[in-house]
């Protein structure tokens, strides 16, 4: 099954589903086992790897290491063309629909392409669009993009329909790693009545309950990532799992 079917088959079963996004930066290479054990026997459904700022040369290894112990998909969350591995189950082909460098829109995958393809590797074609969040992330400095304003749904419904209409896969709506505030529910609910895209939500996510809250506004997938890298945050991750999963409550309100 490919990974892009796998995502679906998640999203129709259990309502929606939670990736967690690792950064090969911060990862201490002897505790990935556990991290990625710990994280996938507490529910998670596949892992996001990547960073939008990488100050040492330890992707190839990082992925290496997750990719030995996960039992779900790993997908390469691409912040330059130097994140790129044949280790990998898929990759998230990003276009930064709202930025100001056109490289991030297309000039970057023409460069990708070749070595995606020489890799065999899995893409999913995603637009990646960063939302005001409070705080301005390393997401948005490193993308060159004008956060969409939070007050504004009807723009990333916009750019939403013209990723479907280019055959776009993926709508990700990405409030930033360490956002003060995570993507406005309304800015969800809009965009997913909007497409039939799935739509991926991160940043800013600290409870279960903002979990759940924006799964049943209509993401499709829930990303943590930041949250979890502090001591004790992790114990929450079975938390988070059961409130994204929300067709697995039963009745039961989070």
């Amino acid at each position: 099954m490919k990974t892009f079917d796998y995502l679906l088959d998640i999203r129709q079963r259990k309502g929606a589903g939670f990736l967690q996004l690792l950064d090969p930066d911060k990862l201490a290479n002897e505790n990935t086992g556990n991290i990625v054990k710990h994280a996938q026997d507490s529910g998670v459904d596949a892992f996001l790897v990547g960073s939008s700022l990488m100050t040492r040369d330890v992707f190839e290894k990082s992925l290496g290491e997750i990719k030995k112990y996960s039992k779900v998909p790993v997908i390469i969350f691409p912040g330059s063309l130097f994140q790129i591995s044949g280790q990998a189950d898929a990759i998230l082909f990003l276009t930064v629909l709202a930025s100001r460098n056109t490289d991030l829109i297309v000039g970057n995958h023409v460069h990708a392409a070749p070595l995606i393809r020489q890799h065999n590797l899995e893409t999913i074609s995603t637009a990646y669009l960063l939302v005001e969040s409070g705080k301005f992330t390393t997401a948005h400095f490193m993308s060159d993009s004008f956060p969409i304003p939070r007050e504004k749904p009807e723009i990333a419904a916009s750019f939403a329909m013209a990723a479907e209409m280019f055959g776009i896969k993926l709508v990700y709506l990405e409030a930033g790693s360490g956002a003060l505030e995570s993507v406005p529910r309304e800015m969800i609910h809009m965009v997913s009545k909007s497409v039939s895209l799935p739509v991926v939500v991160g940043g800013g996510i600290r409870t279960p309950e903002k979990a759940h809250e924006l799964a049943s506004a209509g993401a499709s997938f829930i990303v943590t990532g930041n949250f979890f890298e502090k001591d004790g945050n992790s114990d929450k991750l079975k938390e988070f799992a059961r409130a994204v999963h929300f067709k697995e409550l039963k009745g039961v309100i989070v």
